[in-house]
């Protein structure tokens, strides 16, 4: 493979220093730490060429270049330097593109499905929907016959036919359609898991009516409201939605013409194929390649308490083993291109929570807070006081509430303190997301709607697609809200809820409060917050002692907010790419139809093959059912909201940590009035809410891929972005987009082929990179080998 990355253009050196200046990050004032930094100026925007490896800075753009190429650091720079403006006027929507945007969203859909049975959850990548598309898609205009077959003989006729079937080469817009309706499909949602949590834990067959209309009813609901929302969460240049980036490169890498495209096609092809073999390695063969860790291997015969530590702290390859502290991962399916594109003021924001995490996790299981060593250091699971399982069936019964006086004999659930110290970090960031929303984003949120109702929006995008094509009124969408509310409100009513329909009302309302907050967060920095515990926490005190109607709550309410930001993003790409908005608007609802459908005939066939495996706290490193128990505990141990977290409850910090999470963030935003910058770091780059989210990051499931995470964050957007720009602008995003397409592609043959998602796995033959006994890094402490 290194001879075609060679042939492509020569990746650079990583050296120590380069440019005769240190290395710096977005924490760093633009205009602060940079070395010797000269200043251009430029009338017509354009950077031109000094010396080699001397940096320039645009005033006009305020960009700065490096050898006469700008670095990619705000989402203006991506509009303007890394999206190119081109639109052909192809048309969209066609027979093709919706026949093949069908038959890939089941593939997609089912895809996602599984993964989130998986030790680690990863969503279904759209690169890899878009390459089987694109060679579906140009098979289909090559040897399907074409109207011009048949001109000016007897079949004449036909033409308009054939035209319709074929309507000639496979352009941009038919395959972003196409692509579009099958990531949308393939985006899923959290209520086809309440079904797999009634189906496991409840023994509750939910109609698939009942099942696909609600899943219709809360993915439409947030696209609803994306709708209502988009000047403020689509239309300005800020909102990048960074982890699109590399299927935007890669659409118009593959469908415009020229020589650097011909060039990124082949590194394209090159890694796709490298990746497509080697993944099989780490997934089947060899699966220690998942996580090598020197100190795993060299402590194998330490004493039983010393296993134990250096389990917890070093071990991470199997799920809820422990917290993989300097492992190395091989494995891409968990590693991903997300951090090729992450801007690296969210990675350093993270890495911060990373540390907290270490520290904080085994802080509070070796302290014993929260009665944490009844239980294991990791898991999701219940557990009663005594570290056995939770029967929860005998205090909740076949009705689905509370009995008090069975609750009395068993006694209240305990969650581990890994799991405990997860919801604390979920509250303290919902706060902080509120916060820093409001205070630091609150003026740029109040100029994007001005922007709108006045149609003076700078994005180059934007312009372009408002000045050639119609949008969609808004009523389209508040239509949109209706029939889903519709939807839902026959669900609560007619379906196995126990949900009263006045807090169905209360559910879509918290739901459409928060998502604003999260999508602008996602959109201008990558990642979200995961809002379902203040979901659970309202749920809890709306629904006390119901944990069915727990799950239905916390459905609606963050499934509003998970879909709105998933869609918002479609939106973006179908601005970036010139996609009409009403096709856009077609794509999406059509998608998520086929979703719901194709997400609940997957989880029925996976749990019923895996239901023992999936009901096992532990599970394997292939299947796992750490989200499905996440969301079970989660709406026992809410339902249980007085006693549990009531005043004289165990976990009373939980939802303190709401309000707790704001008051940092507020005094954060005070100081920067004051001082912008300190010491070159600016104030309003440290990000609160992220580096909560991450300070709870290892919580559960596998945690060797954290660190090679960290090592592709600082190889892409600190060495490449920063003194090789040209290199990342052409081919970062290429490179990311074919590395996840190759794996995931494995991925599914594998998992129906040999890991059992057709009911029957083929396990590899045991040797010492795929250990028969114990867990695959070696670290077996805990029990691991009994």
């Amino acid at each position: 493979m290194a001879s075609h990355v060679d042939s492509v253009e020569q990746l650079p050196e990583l050296t120590a220093a380069q440019g005769g200046h240190s290395p710096t990050s977005d924490f760093l004032d633009e205009k602060a730490g940079r070395g010797k930094l000269e200043k251009h100026l430029s009338s017509d925007s354009s950077l031109g060429k000094e010396p080699h490896d001397k940096a320039v800075y645009d005033e006009d753009d305020e960009v700065r270049s490096v050898n006469g190429e700008p670095v990619i650091t705000t989402g203006r720079d991506v509009s303007k330097y890394l999206v190119d403006p081109r639109d052909d006027g192809d048309p969209a929507i066609t027979f093709r593109s919706l026949l093949l945007g069908t038959v890939f969203a089941g593939l997609g859909a089912a895809l996602y499905e599984i993964y989130l049975f998986k030790p680690v959850q990863v969503t279904v990548s759209t690169v890899f929907l878009l390459l089987l598309i694109y060679t579906v898609g140009v098979i289909w205009a090559k040897y399907l016959p074409r109207a011009e077959w048949v001109e000016g003989t007897r079949f004449a006729r036909l033409a308009p036919v054939l035209h319709f079937l074929n309507p000639g080469e496979f352009k941009i817009k038919e395959h972003v359609v196409a692509s579009l309706v099958a990531s949308t499909a393939a985006g899923g949602s959290s209520a086809v898991m309440n079904f797999a949590v009634q189906r496991l834990y409840y023994d509750t067959h939910v109609e698939a009516t009942t099942a696909v209309l609600a899943t219709f009813s809360t993915a439409c609901f947030g696209y609803g409201l994306v709708g209502l929302l988009r000047p403020l969460t689509v239309y300005p240049s800020e909102m990048v939605y960074w982890g699109n980036l590399p299927a935007v490169s890669i659409f118009q890498t593959m469908h415009y013409d020229g020589k650097g495209n011909s060039k990124r096609l082949k590194l394209f092809w090159s890694a796709f194929a490298g990746m497509f073999v080697w993944e099989v390695f780490p997934a089947y063969i060899f699966p220690l390649l998942n996580g090598i860790n020197v100190i795993c291997l060299a402590t194998q015969h330490t004493p039983s308490a010393a296993q134990d530590i250096i389990t917890n702290l070093f071990g991470g390859t199997d799920a809820n083993e422990g917290l993989g502290f300097l492992s190395i991962s091989l494995d891409w399916q968990y590693i991903t291109s997300v951090f090729m594109s992450y801007p690296l003021i969210q990675q350093a924001n993270s890495w911060i929570g990373y540390a907290v995490c270490y520290i904080a996790i085994m802080g509070i299981y070796y302290s014993d807070v929260w009665n944490s060593k009844a239980f294991p250091m990791l898991s999701t699971s219940l557990y009663s006081q005594n570290g056995t399982h939770y029967n929860q069936a005998a205090v909740f019964g076949t009705t689905f509430t509370l009995n008090q006086t069975a609750l009395n004999e068993i006694g209240l659930p305990a969650l581990t303190g890994s799991n405990a110290w997860s919801h604390l970090c979920a509250n303290l960031s919902i706060g902080g997301l509120i916060a820093h929303t409001m205070l630091f984003w609150g003026p740029s949120v109040v100029e994007s709607f001005k922007q709108a109702r006045a149609k003076t929006q700078p994005d180059p995008h934007w312009q372009i697609v408002n000045k050639n094509y119609e949008e969609v009124p808004w009523y389209w969408y508040l239509g949109l809200l209706v029939l889903s509310f519709l939807a839902g409100l026959i669900v609560v009513l007619k379906g196995q809820t126990t949900l009263p329909w006045w807090a169905y009302i209360i559910s879509l309302l918290l739901g459409a409060f928060v998502t604003p907050f999260s999508t602008l967060l996602y959109a201008r920095l990558g990642n979200g917050i995961a809002t379902n515990q203040l979901m659970k926490m309202v749920a809890g005190a709306v629904n006390p002692g119901k944990p069915v109607a727990n799950l239905y709550f916390s459905m609606w309410s963050h499934d509003v907010v998970s879909t709105s930001i998933g869609l918002a993003g479609d939106l973006k790409m179908g601005q970036y790419l010139k996609i009409p908005p009403r096709a856009m608007f077609l794509t999406q609802v059509w998608g998520t139809i086929l979703g719901a459908i194709v997400n609940y005939v997957v989880m029925v066939s996976v749990v019923d093959a895996q239901r023992d495996i999936l009901l096992d706290p532990s599970g394997t490193n292939i299947w796992s059912g750490q989200y499905v128990q996440s969301l079970n505990s989660a709406a026992v141990t809410w339902s249980l909201a007085k006693e549990l977290y009531g005043i004289s409850g165990p976990y009373v910090w939980i939802p303190l940590a709401l309000l707790f999470g704001i008051i940092p963030t507020s005094i954060q935003w005070l100081i920067a009035k004051k001082w912008p910058t300190i010491k070159g770091i600016r104030t309003d780059s440290i990000v609160l809410p992220v580096i909560y989210q991450y300070s709870q990051w290892m919580s559960s499931g596998t945690n060797s891929p954290v660190m090679s995470t960290i090592v592709v964050g600082l190889v892409s957007q600190l060495w490449l972005r920063e003194y090789h720009p040209g290199w990342y602008k052409k081919y970062n995003f290429i490179l990311g987009g074919a590395l996840d397409g190759g794996a995931q592609v494995m991925i599914f043959i594998l998992s129906f082929a040999v890991f059992g998602a057709s009911g029957v796995p083929r396990p590899f033959p045991s040797w010492w990179g795929n250990p028969a006994r114990g867990n695959v890094d070696y670290c077996n402490g805990n029990g691991a080998l009994d």
